[in-house]
């Protein structure tokens, strides 16, 4: 291959994976050209992407990248997956095609600068919260402490409020009010 061609490649890889701080690297060399399409379409509707990679090329193009930790995994065929709404998003679903796709091989992932290696640092990967689980996580347990008290507090003032209504109501019909002893 050309100096040109592999500059163009270049070019291309820095332009696509632009701010792709996060991804996974899988190799689907032994997957079937009909399983791959249909990995693909699953992911793509999850806006996620798959592409298949020159190791040495991604490496002068990703380089400083955030992406730096996978370079030592990328050996062989090597496709890299990133997009979506997070990696750990995507770590689940690459757990969840080992089934339908036994062949595929998950190389690793990188999530803010810390590696997962291999199928079980993906798997482990996927069990994370997203960041909107973790922040919901955190909202509950900010807010659940807050939402006892109010109910601990509403309580008797919904007591008293019934008991007022209840005396109103029989003052404007005219009964009276006995003491019970």
């Amino acid at each position: 291959m050309s100096k040109t061609v592999k500059n163009m490649i270049i070019r291309e890889y820095k332009a696509r994976f632009d701010g792709t701080k996060d991804a996974t690297l899988i190799s689907i060399s032994g997957v079937k050209a009909i399983d791959t399409t249909k990995l693909r379409g699953t992911l793509r509707k999850k806006k996620v992407s798959i592409t298949v990679i020159r190791n040495s090329l991604a490496k002068k193009a990703l380089e400083g990248s955030g992406l730096d930790p996978l370079f030592p995994l990328m050996e062989g065929n090597s496709a890299l997956v990133y997009g979506g709404g997070s990696v750990v998003e995507i770590a689940r679903e690459l757990t969840k095609a080992l089934g339908d796709f036994p062949n595929l091989e998950l190389k690793g992932a990188v999530l803010d600068g810390t590696l997962f290696t291999g199928e079980k640092g993906v798997k482990e990967l996927s069990k994370y919260p997203t960041r909107e689980e973790a922040l919901g996580k955190t909202v509950a347990l900010l807010f659940g402490p807050g939402k006892t008290l109010a109910g601990q507090v509403k309580g008797p003032g919904a007591t008293v409020a019934g008991l007022v209504k209840a005396i109103e109501a029989k003052l404007e019909k005219g009964e009276t009010i006995a003491r019970k002893s």
